[in-house]
C-alpha cells in the first residue's frame, strides 16, 4: 500500500494529546518549544481523567488538526485510536506517537524513537502509512461495548500479569516488571475455559494464554505474535494451552520459542476474525487491549484493513511491503 505524498509543513496542524501524568515533562516541553521556533503549528490538549485522550482525539477536526500526536505510554495511544476512530475515515487524521510510557510496546515494536525530542521531531517528517484496525465487540455484566487497539489483546494469565502489576513497580523497572510478577504468578496460575471460533472452526480450550496480534509485543517486550504485520488484514492468534505439572514447563517454553503451527501446549495460526464465549459458570476472562484492563464473557476481535493512517519509518518491520523473517 502506497503512502500518501508528502504535505508542506505549513499545512500541517499537530495536536499533541499528553496524557495528564507526564505534562510537566522538561524533555517534552522543550522539544515542543523547540518544534515551535521551527515552524511546526502545535495545539496542546493535556487528560485529566480517563477517556479525555479520546474526547481530544475525536474534535481533532474540528480544532483544524492534520495529524494527532499521542504523548504518553500504549494505553493513552489505545485511548487516542479510540477517539480517532469516531471520525469519518476520509476526514481522519494521521496519528504519530511520542512514547512516554513504562513499556511503549507499539512504538517500540515499529521503530520510532523514544526519547521525546527525537519522537516529536520525527513525527513532523515521517509519512503515514495506512495500517489495519481490530474492533473488538464485548459483552459482559454491564452490556455490549465495542473498542478498537492498533497493538494486541492479551487475555488471561498475561492480562493478570499486565493489570496487576502496581504502577510504581512498572516506572521502576520497565518491562522487567512485567518479567517478575510472571514469574511471582507461575506458581498459582489459573486456566481459562472457553470456546473459540474462527474461521469455519470452533475449538474449546483450557487455555494459560490468548494473543490476538496486529502487532508483535505486549507486557514490556514479550514478542507473542512474531510474524504480525499491521497491514495483512489478519490477527496473529497466540493459544497457550493450561499444562498441569511443572514437569512439562520445558516442552512449553520451548514452543513459545518456535510459535508451531500446532504444538503440543502452543498454536499459532492468522484469522480475520475470533470470537470467544466462556464458560456459563467462569468468572469473566481478563483482557488487555494496549494496556488497557477489561474483563469480558464473550467477545469478537475483528480487523478492519487499512482503517488508519500512522506515522511510520520507511523500513517498519511491521508493514508488509517488508518481507517477513
Amino acid at each position: 500500500m502506497e503512502r500518501d505524498a508528502p504535505v508542506t509543513d505549513s499545512q500541517q496542524h499537530y495536536l499533541l494529546i499528553i496524557n495528564g501524568k507526564s505534562a510537566g515533562n522538561p524533555a517534552l516541553r522543550e522539544a515542543v518549544e523547540e518544534q515551535r521556533k521551527a515552524g511546526m503549528h502545535i495545539t496542546v490538549r493535556s487528560t485529566w481523567e480517563g477517556g479525555d485522550a479520546a474526547e481530544f482525539a475525536a474534535q481533532a477536526v474540528g480544532l483544524g488538526a492534520t495529524r494527532v500526536i499521542a504523548c504518553g505510554g500504549d494505553g493513552t495511544v489505545n485511548e487516542v485510536v479510540n477517539g480517532l476512530m469516531r471520525i469519518a475515515h476520509d476526514q481522519r487524521p494521521a496519528l504519530g506517537i511520542v512514547p512516554l510510557g513504562s513499556a511503549n510496546d507499539f512504538a517500540t515494536s515499529l521503530g520510532l524513537p523514544l526519547a521525546p525530542g527525537p519522537a516529536l521531531a520525527a513525527a513532523r517528517c515521517l509519512s503515514p502509512a495506512p495500517i489495519d484496525v481490530v474492533r473488538m465487540t464485548a459483552e459482559s455484566h454491564a452490556g455490549q461495548t465495542i473498542s478498537y487497539y492498533v497493538n494486541m489483546t492479551t487475555c488471561g494469565f498475561g492480562a493478570e500479569i499486565t493489570s496487576s502489576t502496581p504502577k510504581t513497580l512498572k516506572r521502576m523497572l520497565g518491562g522487567g516488571a512485567y518479567s517478575l510478577m510472571g514469574a511471582l504468578k507461575a506458581w498459582r496460575h489459573s486456566s481459562y475455559r472457553g470456546t473459540l471460533y474462527w474461521k469455519d472452526q470452533e475449538q474449546e480450550a483450557s487455555l494459560l494464554l490468548l494473543a490476538l496480534g496486529n502487532g508483535r509485543q505486549s507486557g514490556g517486550g514479550q514478542v507473542l505474535a512474531p510474524r504480525a504485520k499491521l497491514d495483512d488484514g489478519r490477527l496473529d492468534v497466540l493459544l497457550v494451552k493450561d499444562f498441569s505439572s511443572v514437569l512439562e514447563l520445558p516442552t512449553l517454553l520451548s514452543e513459545l520459542q518456535q510459535f508451531p503451527a500446532e504444538g503440543r501446549y502452543v498454536r499459532y495460526f492468522t484469522a480475520s476474525q475470533l470470537s470467544v464465549t466462556t464458560q456459563q459458570d467462569e468468572a469473566p476472562w481478563p483482557l488487555t487491549l494496549d494496556g488497557e484492563s477489561r474483563r469480558y464473557q464473550r467477545f469478537c476481535a475483528d480487523v478492519i484493513p487499512l482503517a488508519l493512517k500512522v506515522l511510520l519509518p520507511e523500513e517498519c518491520p511491521l508493514l508488509s511491503a517488508h518481507e517477513r523473517h
